[in-house]
């Protein structure tokens, strides 16, 4: 070997050393667009996992609903097409039943109920997920759903007289209006707003964030402050690319990621708040259901757990606790 050649496979071979070993990539698909807080915390974290693992670990983002709903999210991450995604518990009923505890009708009363009782339940959650083959990096709320409609709302019976919508494919939503027996108009998120304005929908059931977000506000008038459904997802990766991850940096990624879902929980939970403010401001009037019609609401709503629970739809045990620690905190109210 030349003296030429003798230096080319040195300089090789540091090439090489150079390069991070056993690189793995993770592809992660979400509905929320570029510029959302969601997407601004995940690429903060991806760059800071590519850091902090010399390169070894990178992910690669796919935002905007690009890749589909939740069911074809779903399917491709089972296929290896995608590793992980950002899905709505009712996305995540496939994987974990359970995962829909507390999305159960009127399931809280506040966001401090929601903030108490998750502070019990959520690692039970996470490792129904884990179990099941996903690695999860905490809940995340994005807020309660209220009943908004171009009419003012109280009773169960005035929004059984409405045209509501549903969002096709979203088992959570069908279930919660069918439990009140509110027949629903399905259409895709996308098709909201032009429901509303041309008259093929008149009510709404929507955390208010996403209300302003997708301009449904300029469509109805009247709300009713009630907190009909905790709406809320998580970042999942499929633990059979997880796997793929040496023990360290495995830790450094359930660190920094754990920590940005953490933060997206937090600032969506004054968000939530802020945009109900914020409707408002623009005109929406929030009604109170009297003592009467709340009653009546709560009592259809946990008629209708209950019955979701005897159905074996959600572990027994696990809903007998939730109600347990649900009554502990209210003092047996």
């Amino acid at each position: 070997m030349t003296i030429s050649k003798r230096w080319g496979a040195v300089v090789a071979f540091c090439l090489l050393a150079a390069l991070p070993a056993h690189a793995v990539t993770i592809k992660i698909a979400a509905v929320s667009p570029d510029g959302s807080v969601w997407m601004k915390k995940l690429r903060q974290a991806g760059s800071e996992v590519a850091k902090r693992t010399d390169g070894r670990v990178k992910f690669k983002f796919y935002p905007g609903g690009v890749m589909g709903d939740d069911k074809s999210v779903l399917r491709k991450i089972r296929v290896g097409q995608l590793h992980g995604a950002v899905l709505t518990s009712g996305g995540l009923i496939p994987v974990d039943q359970n995962i829909q505890l507390y999305s159960l009708p009127l399931a809280f009363r506040s966001a401090q109920e929601a903030l108490a009782i998750r502070a019990q339940f959520d690692q039970r959650l996470l490792a129904g997920l884990e179990s099941n083959g996903f690695v999860s990096f905490g809940l995340a709320e994005v807020g309660f759903a209220y009943a908004m409609a171009s009419v003012p709302l109280s009773s169960v019976q005035q929004v059984r007289e409405q045209k509501v919508w549903v969002p096709d494919n979203d088992p959570d939503a069908v279930r919660l209006l069918n439990g009140f027996e509110i027949s629903a108009i399905p259409l895709s998120i996308a098709g909201v707003l032009t429901g509303l304005q041309t008259g093929l929908i008149n009510a709404i059931a929507a955390p208010p964030v996403g209300t302003i977000a997708l301009q449904w506000h300029t469509q109805v008038k009247h709300g009713l402050d009630l907190p009909l459904m905790y709406v809320y997802g998580s970042l999942v990766v499929s633990d059979r690319q997880f796997k793929k991850l040496g023990a360290e940096d495995a830790a450094v990624v359930r660190e920094v990621f754990g920590a940005a879902v953490a933060e997206v929980d937090a600032s969506a939970r004054q968000d939530d708040e802020s945009a109900k403010q914020a409707l408002a401001a623009q005109g929406i009037q929030w009604h109170t259901a009297s003592p009467e019609h709340a009653a009546e609401w709560q009592a259809l709503a946990r008629k209708s757990s209950d019955d979701f629970a005897a159905g074996g739809h959600i572990d027994a045990s696990l809903y007998a606790d939730f109600q347990s620690a649900l009554a502990a905190l209210r003092g047996g109210s």
